[in-house]
């Protein structure tokens, strides 16, 4: 548990220290719910939507767990570069330790990222519907850190180079985000696309963040945090499974 603990810690400090990387980060979301939530917010209130912004601030904060918990991965390559990942790995502790310590660390800063996104989306007019569901939002926040931190591990414990995993992270990422219904919603979609959304694991994290914060929601929040807990536990092993294998 130290061995997790250490490395968890080691992220979480690096998030803390660096300013311009907490700063940085917050410009997507902000960018996407001004653009989008004033943009698009008289459209989607004559189409009988209601208020646009209470409407799109979950997916907001989704995308942002999402973009921050992902490029975390990106760490490992760097690590393995500059050596620390050899020395990390040939200590007398197991790699599973590791990759959940690692991975518990970036969950928590993608999580730390979406409670901040949370309480700029109060600034601009976003009023939770109950404040006694918002430890369940705070649970699906982290579960949606955990779940694409294990992702973004996976994928990184493959690749050597930084290029080449932002490339697939972001050929990965925007599908994943933009069919996950965080800016539009998922009734009376083309068939296809509503198989494909269903197919789409952050659906049921936005879905989550949703019934919790606004009190409406696709599914039952029972069935978004099943389904989310059970595709976060598979990326958990698959994660784990491949960081064992890395060379260095």
């Amino acid at each position: 548990m130290n061995v997790i603990y250490i490395l968890w810690l080691r992220q979480v400090k690096k998030y803390f220290r660096s300013r311009s990387r907490v700063i940085g980060s917050l410009a997507q979301p902000l960018l996407f719910l001004l653009a989008f939530g004033f943009g698009f917010g008289s459209v989607y209130s004559k189409a009988g939507g209601g208020n646009y912004i209470q409407f799109l601030a979950p997916g907001i904060i989704a995308m942002s767990v999402l973009f921050t918990s992902i490029f975390t991965g990106i760490e490992i390559i760097w690590d393995r570069q500059f050596g620390f990942l050899k020395e990390t790995l040939v200590a007398p502790v197991s790699r599973f330790e590791i990759m959940l310590g690692r991975t518990l660390g970036g969950a928590t800063v993608g999580a730390i990222q979406g409670v901040i996104v949370l309480l700029l989306t109060l600034i601009v007019g976003f009023r939770p519907a109950s404040i006694f569901l918002l430890p369940f939002g705070f649970l699906f926040i982290f579960l949606i850190g955990v779940l694409f931190t294990s992702l973004g591990t996976a994928i990184a414990s493959k690749l050597e180079d930084m290029q080449g995993f932002q490339l697939i992270m972001n050929f990965l990422i925007m599908p994943i985000f933009f069919l996950s219904g965080a800016l539009f919603p998922l009734k009376g979609l083309p068939q296809i696309m509503e198989i494909i959304t269903k197919i789409d694991p952050l659906t049921y994290g936005v879905d989550g963040l949703r019934g919790t914060l606004i009190g409406v929601s696709n599914f039952s929040l029972s069935l978004d945090f099943t389904v989310l807990a059970i595709v976060t536990s598979a990326f958990l092993l698959l994660g784990s499974y491949l960081f064992s294998k890395i060379q260095v």
